[in-house]
């Protein structure tokens, strides 16, 4: 429902001291904040777009559009969290007036999401840094509170006569860590709540979402202090996603899914609805690094962390950094199974998953993500292949194959046969996809589809180590200053699992405490701080090149590839000038 606005008497600046109030047409639908964040389950943030600085399209997403969140309805979504940045768009002074093409930018894009059926949180994203730093040396709370109740006055002015379908969350990730820093935070929130309910309209019954430091559970439990002043629904926030060198691919960890690590999510999902027993609970941000994670052990990551949402009642609200909903996206959604995933355990529904490595002291690992072959130089044979799965009282329905616009059913018994909890491929299918010198590559798609849950999307690779262009490099003073972009050849995946860094002295490069992890751990690197790839290239960071010239002695790199076996590697050597 569409509502009209008028404004009853001008605004003026001074802090608690506006008396413009908005006066809508229509009527307003309370509703409460449990059934608001059940009402956004599951959701999905469009990062990168309106967050970004200083414009929509600055980080290189397009902008944002109808089809966009018509997409996500159809993908399962329910809920949106929308994140903006306001500084770049705002005077630094006061008044400090936002400008109005871009609230009218933020009112159109919650009109196209509300009128798609999806609930929305409209937040002030990474004005946590950019404005509103509680922990910068300098920083003018005076200063800071004034330009808080202007911003969200204007927000609320112009969102008022919004219907029950949106919500607002004061700051993203409020930066700080200590008692003072909280303490200024609750009074941001408090002065928040003012600013909303003095501009009038719906904003006085509108729900409301709080979160701590760093939007950090355990800071919220510590230092939040819900606000005297508060009457409207609210709903209390925190951002999840450990074990940070997993989703981050940080020093080598590719495996998860221990007993282990599952106790570990769970006991903190536990522990905040432990300390909030009654109020309603959103995670506004989770999710994984795509590009590196191993397949399997996301997926199972995916899988338990939504469930613990499902137990715990706890929304939670995917990080989407790319927006791969878009139409025309240059880059489509990587993963239609952890899709599947979460709208299933949003309804409470088990997936079946395939399994993987679980023992982080493992050599190499292992997974049953992909159908793997190798060929080149060193290939295999075409033979069966038993992949095992984590089947959670599911069975298995059929399994389609699909090679570019081509799709076919598989036939039980004769391509494949459930064995206990294995599906084995018959070498005779197989061997319609592999051979021992065949071309590395993704050949094919298989969609298992079970009696319940997500569709798993198994791909079948034929793969080869892949092929550098050179082995080395000599580093220097100035080229170390730069990234050094290595061309390569994948032959199979396009995907690096981790580099490991070695001086040939025998010491690891860098994170030389990595030596207690597990063989697979030690002495590695981390994605973007230290190496990443494109299609074509592994790229080394320029602080590896600057740390094998500060150590001054020849160092061993080892590019680790997916499958992450002994014979998918290579090495290269980075040395100073002698």
């Amino acid at each position: 429902m569409m509502f009209l606005a008028s404004i009853v008497i001008l605004f003026t600046s001074t802090l608690n001291k506006a008396f413009a109030r908005v006066t809508c047409d229509g009527n307003f639908s309370p509703i409460s904040a449990s059934a608001f964040a059940a009402s956004l389950n599951p959701g999905w943030n469009p990062g990168n777009t309106m967050d970004a600085t200083p414009d929509e399209t600055s980080w290189g997403n397009p902008i944002l559009v109808n089809s966009t969140f018509a997409n996500v309805k159809k993908a399962g979504f329910k809920g949106i969290r929308l994140p903006v940045t306001w500084t770049y768009h705002m005077m630094d002074e006061s008044p400090w007036t936002i400008n109005v093409d871009w609230i009218q930018r933020v009112s159109q894009v919650v009109d196209m999401i509300t009128s798609n059926g999806l609930y929305v949180l409209v937040n002030a994203h990474h004005d946590s840094w950019a404005s509103f730093d509680l922990a910068a040396n300098n920083a003018n709370y005076t200063r800071y509170e004034e330009k808080f109740y202007s911003l969200w006055y204007q927000i609320g002015e112009t969102l008022g006569c919004k219907s029950n379908m949106v919500a607002f969350e004061p700051l993203n990730e409020p930066t700080g860590s200590t008692a003072k820093h909280g303490a200024e935070l609750n009074k941001l929130q408090s002065i928040f709540l003012n600013a909303i309910r003095d501009a009038g309209g719906f904003n006085s019954q509108r729900v409301v979402v709080l979160g701590g430091l760093g939007d950090n559970w355990v800071n919220m439990v510590q230092w939040l202090d819900i606000p005297k002043n508060m009457s409207n629904p609210y709903a209390l926030t925190y951002h999840y996603y450990s074990p940070w060198d997993f989703s981050a691919s940080a020093w080598g960890r590719s495996i998860w899914g221990s007993e282990t690590d599952k106790a570990a999510i769970e006991a903190e999902f536990a522990a905040v609805r432990g300390n909030y027993s009654d109020i309603p609970l959103i995670v506004g941000e989770y999710g994984l690094e795509i590009k590196t994670t191993e397949t399997a052990a996301r997926w199972k990551w995916f899988d338990h962390i939504t469930q613990m949402g499902y137990k715990y009642s706890t929304t939670m609200m995917l990080w989407d950094a790319s927006i791969h909903f878009v139409v025309n996206s240059p880059d489509p959604w990587q993963d239609p199974t952890a899709l599947g995933i979460i709208s299933s355990n949003s309804r409470g529904v088990r997936n079946t998953l395939a399994d993987s490595t679980e023992d982080g002291s493992a050599q190499e690992q292992w997974t049953s993500a992909q159908l793997f072959h190798r060929s080149g130089e060193r290939g295999e044979p075409v033979t069966d292949q038993s992949l095992p799965f984590i089947w959670n009282g599911n069975k298995l329905i059929s399994i389609r194959l699909s090679i570019g616009t081509y799709s076919n059913p598989l036939t039980s018994g004769l391509d494949y046969m459930v064995d206990g909890n294995n599906i084995t491929f018959k070498s005779s299918f197989l061997s319609t996809l592999f051979s021992p010198n065949g071309t590395p590559g993704i050949k094919a798609n298989l969609t298992l589809h079970f009696s319940a849950g997500a569709d798993l999307q198994i791909q079948a690779v034929q793969w080869d180590t892949p092929q550098p262009a050179t082995t080395d490099f000599i580093v220097n003073e100035n080229n170390s200053k730069n990234d050094l972009y290595i061309p390569f050849e994948f032959k199979g995946l396009t995907k690096m699992a981790t580099v490991k860094a070695r001086l040939y002295n025998g010491s690891y490069l860098v994170d030389d405490w990595t030596q207690w992890l597990g063989s697979l751990q030690q002495g590695r690197l981390t994605y973007q701080s230290h190496w990443d790839f494109d299609s074509s290239h592994v790229i080394v960071k320029s602080s590896v090149l600057q740390a094998v010239l500060a150590a001054n002695f020849a160092t061993g790199l080892t590019f680790e590839f997916f499958p992450r076996v002994h014979a998918n590697t290579v090495n290269f050597t980075i040395g100073p000038v002698v």
